[in-house]
């Protein structure tokens, strides 16, 4: 069967399992190649840039510059650790959406290029997709259908996941994202960015039950969830110490161990119990949570107890795998690639793009 993308190329159906996917990854601060042979991850590079602690946050054009810089050496790199030629890969896949625009465009014309040059099929992979199905680079694999609870930096949405590319979205944030609260709350706290990983270390010595934030949208009816008033309640209990004691300092006592406690356990309560909820009411055994913020111990720990006492499977991808990586990109590019979803060389960066109901 012939396929056109401005060239021919041949898909042979019977060598799927021996396909070469070339994954990668720029939506936002991580420059990523990953090379998937047989089915493994045969190459797994990432450059991270940490220069935007500096700033604290991410700056777009910093960013894409970075990407600019790295991303021609990790593919050399990825080549090489993988000990296969260029010549050998069957197709690229890569993200191209969400994320910022700059960042997606440096990755994609990357892969645009490899496609026309190598006359291999380009496969455009949308990046919280790519979380969704993450689990399936692990040795324990869920079974079909399961619940996926993606948490990020950028999003937050319950999926049950039918079948593969067969989704129903149960919920999203209305607001800001679990991970995005995260990061707020830690330059509140005038800890650096990114704030995630320093307020799960920080809370791991402070007392959870300190102060009882809200917990907003726990107890809704629906799937959606809200986090920008949690963050707001925060706020405003910073403002209160403050004026009591305009010389305080947060960072000086171990009091911003607890509050990081007390905080974080606000966030995990609303997701794992969201999630829990949505599989009784499905009646689904096997559960799923991805994402940046899946690495977040206090989060592992509260669901693994959690499904244990519900009897259900719990599935979380390993850390490297949780963060944004490219081997979640060529992961989707092979399942794409095994039903002929291609893509054209015209493919544009979609920084709003969503994850949208596929029940057919």
């Amino acid at each position: 069967m012939w396929i056109t993308l401005n060239f021919s190329f041949r898909v042979i159906l019977y060598f799927y399992d021996k396909m070469v996917i070339l994954g990668i990854e720029t939506s936002c601060d991580e420059t990523a190649i990953s090379l998937l042979k047989d089915e493994k991850i045969v190459a797994d590079i990432v450059s991270s840039q940490f220069f935007h602690q500096l700033y604290g946050g991410v700056v777009p054009e910093l960013a894409s510059r970075a990407h600019l810089k790295h991303i021609v050496s990790l593919f050399q790199e990825a080549i090489k650790k993988a000990n296969i030629s260029k010549n050998e890969i069957d197709a690229i896949a890569v993200t191209y959406g969400p994320g910022l625009i700059g960042a997606l465009l440096v990755g994609l014309n990357f892969a645009k290029g490899l496609s026309l040059g190598l006359k291999k099929p380009l496969i455009g992979v949308n990046h919280i997709e790519a979380h969704l199905l993450s689990v399936f680079l692990d040795e324990n694999k869920p079974s079909l259908p399961y619940l996926g609870l993606i948490v990020s930096g950028g999003h937050t949405q319950l999926v049950l996941v039918k079948n593969v590319f067969q989704y129903k979205i149960l919920g999203y944030t209305k607001d800001d994202s679990a991970g995005e609260a995260f990061d707020k709350v830690a330059k509140m706290l005038g800890l650096s960015y990114p704030g995630g990983p320093i307020i799960d270390k920080m809370a791991k010595t402070g007392n959870k039950k300190f102060i009882k934030f809200p917990e907003p949208c726990k107890n809704t009816n629906d799937y959606s969830f809200s986090f920008s008033g949690l963050k707001t309640s925060v706020l405003y209990y910073l403002r209160k110490i403050k004026k009591e004691n305009p010389n305080f300092d947060f960072l000086s006592t171990p009091f911003i161990n607890d509050i990081c406690a007390s905080f974080q356990e606000s966030v995990v309560n609303v997701l794992s119990d969201k999630l829990i909820k949505a599989a009784k009411e499905f009646n689904i055994k096997n559960i799923a949570v991805t994402g940046g913020v899946s690495a977040n111990s206090a989060l592992r720990e509260n669901i693994s107890f959690k499904a244990k006492e519900n009897n259900l499977n719990l599935f979380i991808p390993g850390i490297n795998l949780s963060t944004d990586n490219a081997s979640m990109i060529a992961l989707v590019g092979k399942l794409k690639y095994e039903k002929q979803m291609f893509s054209e060389l015209n493919l544009t960066a979609s920084p709003n793009l969503k994850l949208e109901n596929y029940e057919n």
